[in-house]
């Protein structure tokens, strides 16, 4: 499978996911656990489908300027939906609050696949 495609179908799963997860805390969640958790929780939901179509942007990109830091890019913003996300998921529904410190490594990987992809395109040469 090709990068560009590859990104696309991880992007049209994870953005599956991301509607499965934000309805389930929209339902399953409001009552079981404070508003502080359950924003928390909404928190995650919206980067992880904010990330999802960024991949969709990730694969537009490596179809017209192939290269490789527009695929990390693509990496960068997968493991950023899973350390920021998923700690922020895991968080919500235990109230583990040592997961306080892995998120910022997920928002770090978001930060650094945005700008990797900025480099990336500048370097093109297209």
């Amino acid at each position: 499978m090709k990068s560009d495609q590859m990104f696309a179908a991880a992007g049209a799963l994870l953005a599956a996911g991301s509607v499965v997860v934000g309805a389930f805390g929209a339902h399953a969640l409001k009552a079981r656990i404070s508003a502080d958790l359950l924003g928390t929780f909404e928190t995650g939901a919206r980067y992880h489908m904010y990330h999802a179509l960024a991949l969709f942007a990730v694969a537009w990109a490596y179809g017209r300027y192939p290269g490789p830091l527009v695929e990390l890019a693509g990496w960068l913003f997968i493991a950023g939906i899973g350390l920021f996300c998923g700690s922020l998921y895991i968080l919500a529904l235990t109230g583990a609050r040592w997961l306080g410190a892995v998120t910022p490594l997920g928002g770090l990987s978001f930060i650094a696949g945005w700008l990797t992809l900025f480099i990336g395109l500048l370097k093109s040469g297209k």
